[in-house]
């Protein structure tokens, strides 16, 4: 705060205090010539009589009171313009200290929680109730309160990992975020054969997802021809079968569970435009144990279903 609006501050906290002051001396004394309090000749309806009593003994002091208690206030806590006050508070030490004390409570809730493998939290009740009430404040609003994700937020409940589904690699991806880039190629193809090529390429694509391919490019024109471009353009990331690469985080392009529609248009718009995801990193807003706590909770969110899956029935042909 500059001197100028200091000594504004302090003006104008004198004059309300001397101005209360003032006020309430001037209204409280009589003066000569006042009737006393029991004559008045303001009489209304024959026997309605206002009286010129003045407030109680107890009633002024207490406002006394009040001013000097508002004087002592200002004299220990700051609020008279730059002047600190003599108790040396401040707002900033107030919440560093309360932030201190919540630390030290959180410290003690999930200390107990800090390095122990993932195969262990998963089976603690507490520690996936600690996961669940995390992931519900920090990562639901992109993976949806199921976490089972939204067009462009990986469903995390399922088997397909981008980036990897073991323990360490959902830890390092909750620490230190990850980002997958599908760089655009839409100007390339359409340089090599028109958006007939986008077309091609983007048929091919969904093909890998057939069960058999071999039988798919024997039958489907435009996805054998789009296989040319696949190999020339997208053999690098996502391999010569398409099974991807989770150290990139390029997809895997044979699964039906995809993190964009499995639909042409939206896979020409992938091709053309291409995609930017980004997981950000929770390593200072989270720290290690919790984002361990959260790691673990999505991992068991995953092998549950993958139990599931492997539990189910064969499904009839």
């Amino acid at each position: 705060m500059s001197s100028a609006w200091s000594w504004y501050v302090i003006v104008l906290v004198v004059l309300n205090i001397g101005g209360c002051v003032w006020l309430l001396w001037w209204t409280a004394r009589r003066r000569p010539g006042d009737p006393k309090p029991e004559d008045t000749s303001h009489v209304w309806d024959g026997d309605v009589t206002e009286y010129n009593k003045p407030l109680p003994k107890w009633w002024i002091n207490l406002f006394y009171i009040t001013i000097v208690f508002s004087i002592g206030y200002l004299v220990w806590f700051p609020g008279f313009g730059s002047f600190a006050g003599t108790s040396g508070w401040t707002s900033a030490g107030a919440h560093d200290a309360e932030k201190a004390r919540r630390d030290r409570q959180l410290e003690e809730t999930f200390g107990v929680y800090a390095d122990q493998p993932f195969e262990r939290l998963a089976q603690d009740p507490a520690a996936m109730e600690l996961g669940r009430s995390i992931f519900a404040n920090t990562c639901a609003a992109c993976h949806g309160s199921s976490a089972q994700g939204a067009p462009g937020y990986p469903n995390l409940t399922d088997a397909t990992w981008n980036w990897g589904g073991d323990p360490d690699r959902i830890l390092q991806s909750v620490l230190d975020g990850r980002q997958g880039v599908m760089p655009p190629l839409g100007t390339v193809l359409e340089g090599i054969g028109g958006d007939v090529a986008v077309t091609q390429a983007a048929t091919y694509v969904r093909a890998l997802r057939s069960e058999d391919i071999e039988a798919t490019l024997r039958s489907d024109y435009m996805a054998a021809r789009g296989k040319k471009y696949y190999d020339s353009l997208c053999i690098a990331c996502h391999g010569p079968d398409g099974k991807g690469n989770q150290d990139l985080g390029a997809p895997d392009l044979t699964v039906r569970n995809t993190l964009y529609p499995n639909t042409l248009d939206s896979i020409r718009t992938t091709i053309i435009d291409g995609r930017h995801g980004v997981m950000p990193a929770h390593r200072d807003l989270l720290g290690e144990t919790r984002a361990r706590l959260v790691a673990a909770y999505v991992w068991s969110l995953s092998q549950s279903s993958a139990t599931a899956a492997a539990q189910a029935p064969p499904e009839r042909q």
